[in-house]
């Protein structure tokens, strides 16, 4: 037998322990979310609403014959001619102040255009895209933010509520690279299904008007306003799902942020409005309104504040730009306190 030397000044080579790239966890986590059944629920509800509002619109939509024009007038014709008898009564009413004219006081006669043409009174109007395309990409938008406040506050509370973020971290213990890798997860989903939730719209649109459409053409710039305002959409669709995700990590609890959400914005963000009007610019829904609407928002203090020397309330114009700015920075503030809190925190 022979005796072997060792060098006790030698290290014995440890293996060396296998880290996951944070390009690994991001795919590892997108196949967590597209695997998750609450979110692929969400998938299809949003798939059914898009096709029974496709076929509700396509209901309740016409192309008006000159019968149906005809009809349309015939009722246009009758209510003129009855206001205008109720006008005649005003103006021979012997109860006029004394010092204001018949005239000033009864307004001028009513005619066919006070009541928007015999359009208005069509059984099945046409759909007319150049005047419905931004109000649509505005519908469109609050129920897909609607849905991606409940896809971010699911995508982390499951997590919570089942312990899978503590075993996933025997995994990766860095906290704040797990964090990110869900966070940027989901930022992308966001924005796919606001991508794809615009792109719906239009495609139903284009069904309609294909159909049901009328034939007036679309107003000047009417494309680049629309689209400007479904990127807007887009943003705030993502906006909304990283708040709910920041408030349920939070939280830690998907039912308890989703309460908080609705309580904030059915109830305290009205009685703001009643007791401090002047803190309406800094209320979560007027500045999501102010992002998607084209032209921002403008807030009217009809009960606040002094008269202006036009005879005017005062008021406060929200522009997209300055609500984006505001809405990002509680989304970031949000988000961020949920990782600190999860880097800090004891998990067991």
């Amino acid at each position: 037998m022979s005796a072997v030397m060792e060098d006790p000044g030698a290290r014995v080579a440890e293996p060396s322990a296998h880290r996951a790239s944070f390009a690994s966890l991001l795919r590892s986590e997108a196949h967590r979310f597209r695997s998750r059944r609450f979110i692929q629920l969400l998938m299809l509800l949003a798939v059914v609403g898009w096709v029974v509002a496709t076929v509700i619109g396509l209901l309740n939509y016409g192309t008006p014959d000159d019968g149906d024009l005809a009809d349309a007038q015939a009722r246009l014709d009758q209510i003129v001619a009855e206001q205008q008898i109720y006008h005649e009564q005003c103006l021979e009413d012997s109860n006029i102040p004394e010092g204001t004219s018949p005239e000033e006081w009864c307004g001028p006669a009513p005619t066919a255009d006070n009541f928007g043409g015999p359009e208005q009174f069509l059984d099945k109007a046409p759909f007319d895209f150049g005047e419905a395309g931004p109000d649509g990409a505005l519908g469109v938008a609050a129920l897909a933010a609607a849905l991606a406040i409940a896809m971010g506050a699911t995508w982390i509370g499951a997590e919570w509520s089942s312990r899978t973020i503590v075993a996933l971290l025997f995994w990766v213990p860095r906290r704040l690279q797990v964090m990110a890798a869900k966070l940027t997860v989901l930022i992308g989903a966001a924005a796919l299904f606001g991508v794809l939730t615009q792109a719906a719209w239009l495609a139903t649109a284009g069904i309609w008007e294909a159909t049901v459409g009328s034939p007036d053409p679309l107003p000047e710039e009417f494309w680049s306003t629309l689209l400007q305002t479904q990127a807007r959409a887009v943003l705030l669709v993502v906006l909304a799902a990283v708040l709910a995700f920041g408030l349920t990590n939070v939280v830690r609890n998907t039912g308890a942020a989703l309460g908080i959400a609705f309580v904030y914005t059915a109830i305290v963000e009205n009685i703001l409005r009643a007791l401090r009007p002047h803190w309406e610019p800094w209320l979560l829904t007027r500045n999501a309104l102010a992002l998607v609407q084209d032209g921002g928002y403008t807030i009217v203090y009809w009960n606040d504040g002094p008269i202006g020397p036009d005879g005017q309330p005062p008021e406060y114009y929200l522009g997209p730009l300055q609500a984006g700015v505001y809405l990002g920075a509680v989304a970031l503030v949000l988000a961020a306190v949920g990782a600190l809190l999860f880097a800090k925190r004891d998990l067991h």
